[in-house]
């Protein structure tokens, strides 16, 4: 087909190729330019190649380029998308709309686009240029689980003076009722899924499931309104169980602890409105509460296995008392008497001539004093005052963690965990091999198949435990490297510094912020 002939060339089509014979030469480049200008459809291939047959005359024709289709379509490499490209001048494509929209509506077809078409509007194609004529439905990712549990308030003790006394105050302790809300999830979502242009259907990925946790013996769950709640089974005071929300039960002693009582031994937690006498004990596994505002005067021993104790008026140890702690103490104040906590001791204004030991020990750093006595911390000690003018003894001791030590005990640790979790999937296992046969067991293998589920509670609880103590572990390592004493107003002579195995016996006033550079106490 002769697409172009004058006194210079002959341009022709042939199986969708374009081909030129040069008649004479003096046909330049620009006046080309006006061909390719009207004839959309011709896409030159070799600019050089053209530009040469130009300059001479040839008699044979030479290939330089295809004939496009009027119409073509290009599908993105994802599918997601589909252009239209119409190769036609502005005034065939004004003056041929319907038939170039049919030509646009079968070539669709053809190539199978069917899905996310837009309407056809010819006023706003571009020859030669893209138009997007389809679009596909991305999907969606699902969402992740969303997990809420009720906040355990902060304790955090509060100094008040009202010009006659000081007050040594906190929200120690949450009461729950049986049935409340502790905390919920709501799962994760699938999704809505996408389609392609091609109708395709393109799977949408779901959301993270998050394991929900709670202590399985306060707490149960329940499905409401699409979402798992976790609820109290008992009524008692919020408590974190090894690191899980739970409920512990609770204990409210209106008086003292003393003559009327005998000694208390509880497994919960104890609010005690009065105080605990002298020669008395108390024991929990939960959070402790004496809120005598005289404090403790000579009792034995005061000891929570695994919770805080918050006692508001202070002690007075009579050399005797003893306070212990798996997590926090909180005092407004200490006199002759030993504390020791698995976390942290927090006294309001003075320690005087006691024994102190906790992974960090704060001293109010406004106008806290220790005077004399021993303050032993893993991590951190702070008091505004230390030692007094008389030159009292008082030791300020950090003491340094092996990390050897700890580094092999977590090993040893996380080589159990990983015994018990295989335990537990291959009794998992066994459980689930057997429930389908449940109904044709004897009863002596259904003793066995309850035995079998028993040990793997045990099992799962005792891989609990480890899993704990193993981030037990860890949280000190990272915890290591901070040690410092810090003494904010004035550190009197007879302070005895020390971290690790470096110390010091303060011989003039001083303060700030002891710690170990390069090796050496900074004293």
């Amino acid at each position: 087909m002769i697409l172009v002939r004058n006194d210079y060339l002959e341009l022709s089509e042939e199986n969708g190729n374009v081909y030129i014979r040069t008649l004479n030469t003096g046909f330049s480049l620009k006046d080309f330019d006006t061909i390719l200008r009207n004839y959309p459809r011709l896409k030159l291939s070799n600019f050089s190649k053209l530009k040469n047959v130009l300059a001479t005359v040839s008699e044979l024709p030479v290939e330089i380029g295809r004939w496009l289709p009027n119409v073509d379509l290009e599908i993105a490499r994802d599918k997601m998308s589909a252009s239209i490209f119409v190769y036609e001048t502005p005034q065939y494509m004004k003056e041929n709309q319907e038939s170039l929209v049919q030509q646009i509506l079968e070539v669709l077809e053809e190539q199978g686009v069917v899905h996310g078409v837009f309407d056809i509007d010819l006023t706003k194609i571009e020859p030669g240029k893209a138009f997007l004529i389809a679009e596909g439905t991305p999907p969606v990712a699902g969402k992740d689980a969303q997990i809420t549990y009720l906040p355990k308030p902060e304790r955090k003790p509060v100094i008040r003076e009202d010009g006659k006394a000081d007050y040594y105050d906190m929200n120690f302790i949450s009461e729950i009722s049986e049935g409340s809300w502790l905390g919920e999830k709501i799962p994760a979502t699938v999704g809505e899924s996408g389609k392609n242009v091609l109708g395709d259907i393109i799977t949408a990925t779901p959301g993270r499931d998050l394991p929900i946790q709670y202590d399985k013996k306060s707490a149960y769950e329940v499905e409401e309104d699409g979402k798992i709640v976790i609820r109290s089974k008992i009524a008692g005071v919020l408590d974190d169980v090894k690191g899980m929300i739970g409920v512990n039960r609770h204990l409210p002693i209106n008086g003292d602890v003393g003559v009327e009582t005998g000694n208390l031994e509880f497994n919960g937690s104890l609010s005690i409105k009065g105080t605990v006498t002298t020669g008395y004990t108390v024991i929990a596994t939960g959070d402790i509460s004496i809120e005598g505002i005289e404090g403790v005067s000579g009792a034995k021993l005061i000891k929570s296995i695994e919770g805080d104790i918050y006692i508001r008026g202070g002690i007075f140890g009579l050399g005797s008392t003893q306070v212990e702690a798996g997590g926090n103490i909180f005092v407004k104040h200490v006199n002759e008497a030993n504390l020791t906590a698995n976390n942290s001791i927090h006294i309001g204004f003075y320690a005087l001539g006691s024994q102190l030991s906790a992974e960090s020990i704060f001293v109010d750093e406004r106008k806290g004093k220790i005077i004399g006595g021993r303050a032993i911390a893993r991590d951190t000690i702070v008091t505004a005052i230390s030692g007094n003018r008389l030159e009292r003894r008082t030791d300020l001791i950090i003491e340094s963690v092996n990390k050897q030590e700890n580094y092999a005990a977590m090993q040893t640790k996380a080589t159990k965990l990983k015994d018990l979790q295989t335990q537990i999937t291959e009794y998992e296992s066994k459980i689930k091999s057997i429930l389908p046969i449940l109904n044709q067991l004897t009863d002596e293998q259904k003793a066995s198949f309850e035995q079998v589920k028993q040990t793997l509670s045990m099992l799962k609880a005792e891989a609990t435990e480890v899993d704990h103590e193993v981030k037990q572990i860890m949280d000190e390592l990272r915890r290591t490297g901070k040690a410092e004493i810090v003494v904010t107003k004035e550190a009197y002579p007879g302070t005895h510094i020390q971290i690790g195995k470096k110390s010091s016996l303060l011989t003039k006033m001083t303060n700030g912020k002891f710690l170990l550079e390069f090796g050496e106490l900074n004293v």
